[in-house]
């Protein structure tokens, strides 16, 4: 393998070797974090809920298995919209943009993070880690 001038190289992960990270009885994650982005797998319960949050990261959401309910937008206003995001759809989600979800389905979500969120990484994403199931 060779190494070029900047000394960077390429990583290989496989999913399914990595060990998932418990955020709460029904949320479960994977990550794989660049530079400057981060990849991860979410793996949500049915009636696992994600409680209302923002962040500076852009995000692209990214279904694989079962179906997602996104409340976009800040709660109670005209401008907030549902999204029920399924199986091989796609969302993206705009810098700062208030967001919650809940699982209708067990589902598993690749989100991607532009930059990586620094809360995953350091396990300072309190809002996450409660977790509850409705």
């Amino acid at each position: 393998m060779s190494v070029p001038a900047n000394g960077k190289k390429a990583t290989q992960y496989r999913w399914e070797s990595m060990p998932r990270e418990v955020i709460s009885p029904v949320i479960e994650r994977r990550l794989v974090t660049g530079d400057r982005l981060m990849v991860a797998h979410v793996y949500i319960k049915k009636g696992g809920i994600v409680p209302l949050h923002s962040h500076d990261n852009e995000q692209v959401t990214y279904i694989l298995e079962g179906v997602l309910r996104l409340w976009v937008g800040a709660e109670g206003s005209p401008e907030q919209k549902v999204h029920d995001v399924h199986a091989g759809e796609v969302l993206v989600i705009p810098s700062n943009l208030p967001h919650r979800a809940q699982a209708l389905e067990d589902t598993l979500d690749v989100d991607v993070f532009c930059p990586p969120r620094q809360d995953w990484l350091d396990k300072t994403d309190g809002y996450l880690r409660g977790g509850e199931k409705k």
